[in-house]
């Protein structure tokens, strides 16, 4: 499973934060996405919160008809966002941990101990043809349990591996570790939060690694240079680690 490109999506929930911010409808989520896909996004992600801080309900299907590259919708594991999930049928929905304090996702989806327990809302997913993702830590026993629940894929976390230039090398090891670890089980493996231009590289030149989602940064860097200019430049730096 280790022949294939590396595919960048491209997460646009903080044009939505904005647009959020003074009301109204601009700046327009679904204007940002195309423009992400003109530029080179593979894939575009928004992430549809309990609390509907920045994307809405009516983001997602407005995403879904507009893009012609495949959505990925990250959701709590709620039966509010199954139903939707249900309805929208994303390319894949990307179960993550949430918690309404929260000023943006801190860490991996629990999966290991709680199979049983997530077991009906990853089959009403799956069921309904939507690819089941998990955000994930990039630990063993959390690989093991994703494969066990019938995830297609693993997207895993990269937030300590970025914001942590101290352990950062012995994050890598781990990251690339488990993400061989998944492509050995048949999971498909993605890694997104907190990457940039100064981590992205070693992350994509990890040989197993899919799809790297990546949203914030770019969005912010896209207030300088411009949201083509910056999606471009994100795509080299992958393309050039890749071909090392």
């Amino acid at each position: 499973m280790t022949d294939h490109a590396l595919r960048l999506g491209v997460n646009i929930d903080h044009v939505a934060t904005v647009r959020n911010a003074r009301g109204g409808d601009n700046p327009d989520p679904v204007r940002a996405a195309l423009m992400a896909q003109d530029a080179g996004a593979d894939g575009i992600t928004a992430h549809l919160r309990e609390d509907r801080r920045h994307i809405r309900d009516a983001d997602i299907q407005a995403l879904k008809d507009a893009i012609s590259v495949p959505l990925n919708f990250e959701m709590a594991a709620t039966d509010e966002m199954v139903d939707i999930a249900c309805e929208v049928k994303p390319n894949a929905a990307c179960i993550v941990p949430e918690r309404r304090e929260e000023v943006t996702t801190e860490g991996g989806l629990a999966v290991a101990g709680r199979e049983a327990e997530l077991a009906p809302c990853f089959n009403r997913i799956r069921d309904a043809g939507i690819r089941l993702s998990l955000f994930i830590e990039a630990s063993e026993a959390e690989i093991h349990a994703a494969a066990s629940v019938g995830a297609d894929i693993v997207e895993l976390h990269t937030g300590r591996y970025c914001h942590d230039a101290k352990t950062r090398a012995t994050e890598l090891v781990r990251i690339a570790e488990a993400a061989a670890l998944a492509d050995s089980l048949g999971l498909e493996c993605h890694a997104g939060h907190g990457l940039d231009y100064e981590t992205v590289a070693a992350i994509a030149a990890i040989p197993q690694m899919h799809e790297l989602n990546i949203g914030h940064f770019l969005m912010g860097e896209s207030l300088f240079i411009g949201l083509e200019a910056a999606i471009r430049r994100m795509r080299r730096l992958m393309d050039e680690a890749r071909s090392l």
